[in-house]
């Protein structure tokens, strides 16, 4: 176990949102800002960005590690930057009132379309489909879940149909 390896999650953690460069074994080298580093294997994720908007990702895994030298703390625009890459745009903050008009937009248009649809939860915020599936808040996609992957991928299919006519 090398000197990278034997440190703690904490001491790790004091390396996100810094321009780095890593000295790996074979003498490669690495630079990059530290999106996160694995608390299991100590292997880091470095972002790059080599064009204007795009980002690329490395991993450099813990056991290859000789020599991390933080290069630069990342001003407030770079950590905004790196936390997007974590968080997709679809996963934009809704106020409480967009989610319910989107609940509320969503199960007129699952009714009109005859597809059975009711509300459950404390607060009525999941929808219901058929019984056999639910669609989380911001209802799209990505927050379907049934354990029948038949009627899944058409739900999702027809999700992805009606948020691209909006």
């Amino acid at each position: 176990m090398n000197d990278w390896q034997r440190k703690s999650p904490l001491d790790w953690e004091t390396y996100v949102n810094k321009l780095v460069k890593v000295i790996a074994v074979e003498k490669h080298e690495y630079e990059g800002w530290v999106l996160t580093v694995d608390p299991v294997s100590a292997t880091i994720v470095l972002a790059t960005f080599p064009e204007k908007e795009k980002w690329s990702l490395s991993f450099i895994m813990g056991h290859a590690v000789q020599e991390v030298e933080i290069l630069q703390e990342a001003d407030s625009e770079m950590t905004q930057r790196l936390a997007r890459i974590l968080a997709p745009e679809e996963s934009q903050a809704y106020s409480p009132e967009e989610l319910e008009q989107r609940k509320n937009a969503l199960k007129a248009w699952l009714e009109a379309n005859h597809i059975p649809v009711g509300e459950q939860g404390e607060l009525g915020s999941t929808l219901s489909v058929a019984g056999v599936l639910t669609i989380e808040p911001p209802y799209g996609p990505e927050q379907c879940s049934s354990a029948n992957e038949i009627i899944l991928s058409r739900v999702q299919g027809l999700l992805q149909g009606y948020l691209g006519r909006q």
